[in-house]
């Protein structure tokens, strides 16, 4: 089944133009209301305040202190957390985000690619005993890209922080402390203005083909905005 997708995802571009074409394509939406802002006059309408993600600052599988949104400026981020020593969902997990990986790998018999517009993101919620070197040997195992795939490590505070209210994961209550635990399946998509755009189950092909579907169409919305300025 995991061979058959991967196939088929490439496919998503394709499909995604084919219906453009016919107008019946629905753009992903865009969550974490912020605010309503009725601060307005004449006949103009509320305007809705989305929540915008803040920067994270983490190490890298090589060791390297890394920023979301300052070394990844531009770039659509796929995200999701787990562990190395995960004997449940992780491994599923991370095959699936390869078969991302793999779905937007540059084909050298093709002059587009999106390769370099997204940047898969597996972030660690056991960074005590994860370290750099062993989420380097955890990527290499799941044949990462490291260039276009970063597993990170860091503060555990600040990286549970992060899933709660940055993301806002469904992954319940808690502080950071060391009782507290994440183990959760759910894959984020954050556009290049860092707006949450898409919450995918990674352990379900159909949404991970949901997943490589609205990259393909945040992708032809950000050209058509940047089009018209």
């Amino acid at each position: 089944m995991g061979i058959a997708v991967a196939v088929l995802l490439p496919l998503s571009f394709y499909l995604i133009v084919n219906h453009m074409s016919k107008g019946v394509v629905v753009m992903p939406r865009y969550y974490g209301i912020e605010k309503i802002d009725s601060q307005l006059t004449g006949d103009q309408k509320p305007d809705t305040v989305y929540h915008k993600v803040a920067d994270l600052v983490l190490t890298n599988q090589f060791g390297q202190k890394v920023s979301l949104n300052n070394d990844l400026k531009g770039k659509m981020l796929v995200i999701d957390f787990f562990f190395t020593t995960c004997p449940s969902i992780c491994p599923r997990l991370s095959v699936n985000m390869k078969m991302l990986q793999t779905s937007f790998k540059k084909d050298p018999k093709k002059e587009t690619s999106l390769e370099n517009d997204v940047q898969l993101i597996s972030i660690t919620v056991d960074p005590i005993r994860d370290s750099f070197q062993a989420m380097r040997a955890y990527a290499d195992r799941y044949g990462a890209n490291h260039d276009h795939w970063w597993f990170l490590t860091g503060d555990k505070k600040t990286i549970y922080n992060f899933a709660r209210n940055e993301l806002h994961l469904t992954v319940g209550p808690g502080d950071g402390s060391a009782e507290d635990f994440i183990h959760t399946e759910q894959i984020t998509l954050l556009d290049k203005d860092r707006f949450v755009r898409g919450y995918y189950n990674g352990l379900n092909d159909t949404s991970v083909r949901k997943c490589a579907d609205d990259i393909v169409l945040l992708t032809m919305e950000w050209k058509h905005a940047k089009g018209k300025k």
